[in-house]
């Protein structure tokens, strides 16, 4: 685990900042082939991605800083300019909205480039998952499995060996990608599928988790099913209405 990995200027460097870094990097690449096939301009992918990065990185600030100071009474502004504390789904929320507004500016249609960004992002969170690991942060309940890891230097320490949750989510969204690939030609709505996946996988990778649960299920399992069902809902409007997607 290595959640530092230099410093200069006294402002230090670490691995998660670094895994975000070459997230973008490959994503832009990917979403930039995507584009190529479906006939765009594929230098408008790190364009575009930046709006999509930005509206990242403020929603999952945004949602984390809501979420736990509604739970724990933490000031919330304190919560927000923190430089630890993300949430994943509040990300993917503002991302989705911001890279709409990106789009639009620069006359790409929303849904097709959607799709093109469908593979990049499961690539890119499976590498932020690495990041998370690195750090020491998101990991699962207390286990004498084999394979369990301890983080005495994570954002939260602990001495026990736990599930290392952050790489089951890299086991599983990287065969994802590889799903969503062959599947980039086939999909009605490609980053339906995706969302959908994702909201499986978070579903069960939660069972290893320490989440407390609400009416059965803990929150990102509640925001998982609801993934599935919007990702399968759009995945079916596009199925019947395939002229939709130049919107």
């Amino acid at each position: 685990m290595y959640p530092e990995l230099f410093s200069i200027f006294g402002y230090s460097v670490s691995s998660f900042g670094a895994m975000m870094a070459i997230a973008f990097l490959v994503g832009s690449w990917i979403t930039g082939r995507r584009m190529q096939e479906e006939g765009l301009d594929p230098d408008l992918a790190t364009t575009l991605l930046i709006y999509v990065m930005l509206g990242g990185v403020f929603g999952s600030k945004l949602y984390f800083a809501i979420d736990v100071s509604l739970r724990e009474g933490r000031p919330f502004f304190d919560l927000l300019f923190a430089r630890d504390g993300i949430t994943w789904y509040g990300g993917l929320i503002m991302a989705t909205i911001v890279g709409a507004i990106g789009c639009r500016r620069h006359g790409v249609p929303v849904k097709i480039f959607a799709d093109c960004v469908a593979v990049a992002a499961a690539v890119g969170q499976s590498i932020g998952r690495i990041g998370c690991f690195l750090v020491g942060d998101d990991y699962g309940r207390p286990t004498d499995v084999p394979w369990g890891v301890s983080f005495p230097d994570g954002i939260q320490p602990i001495y026990d060996p736990v599930h290392p949750t952050q790489l089951y989510e890299v086991a599983w969204l990287l065969p994802v990608a590889g799903l969503l690939w062959w599947r980039r030609k086939k999909s009605p709505f490609l980053f339906g599928e995706y969302i959908a996946l994702n909201g499986l996988g978070r579903i069960v990778i939660e069972t290893w988790r320490i989440n407390q649960p609400l009416l059965g299920f803990t929150e990102p399992q509640w925001i998982g099913a609801m993934l599935i069902v919007l990702g399968m809902g759009g995945w079916l409007y596009y199925r019947s209405n395939p002229g939709a997607d130049e919107a």
